[in-house]
């Protein structure tokens, strides 16, 4: 478990709160890709549709832990500053007109995967990958 720590405070924004919450959430659940793990998190978007009105705006289900998200939430605006990768994503998401909560929400879930990855590897976060 501590290494498992280590990997993940190896990742740009990503601090002992957020780390050990992931860490648990790794522990307590299987998941066998990163996008199992988004998806039980809430970080995936859901289509709107009712009725004769199938186009409504999509949004995230936010079906996950609401400290998790609170957590996640926190590191992805410190990510956004410090993390190449995750600046990286929101800055060519801007560009394309989205709003900044929906590049947010991208960086919560890129920051997700990037947690999954740096686990299941076993390998500390690397800005040149």
């Amino acid at each position: 478990m501590k290494h498992h720590k280590k990997l993940l405070l190896s990742i740009p924004a990503v601090g002992e709160r957020t780390g050990t919450m992931m860490l648990v959430l790794m522990q307590t659940h299987h998941f066998d890709r990163a996008d199992q793990m988004a998806a039980y998190l809430g970080l995936v978007p859901i289509q709107h549709q009712s009725g004769s009105s199938i186009n409504g705006r999509s949004r995230l289900s936010k079906a996950g832990s609401s400290k998790i998200w609170k957590g996640l939430y926190m590191a992805a605006v410190v990510g956004i500053r410090y993390n190449p990768h995750i600046k990286a994503l929101c800055d060519r998401l801007l560009l394309k007109g989205k709003s900044k909560m929906s590049a947010l929400c991208a960086a919560m879930r890129k920051l997700a995967r990037l947690c999954f990855g740096v686990v299941k590897t076993q390998t500390p976060y690397q800005t040149t990958y």
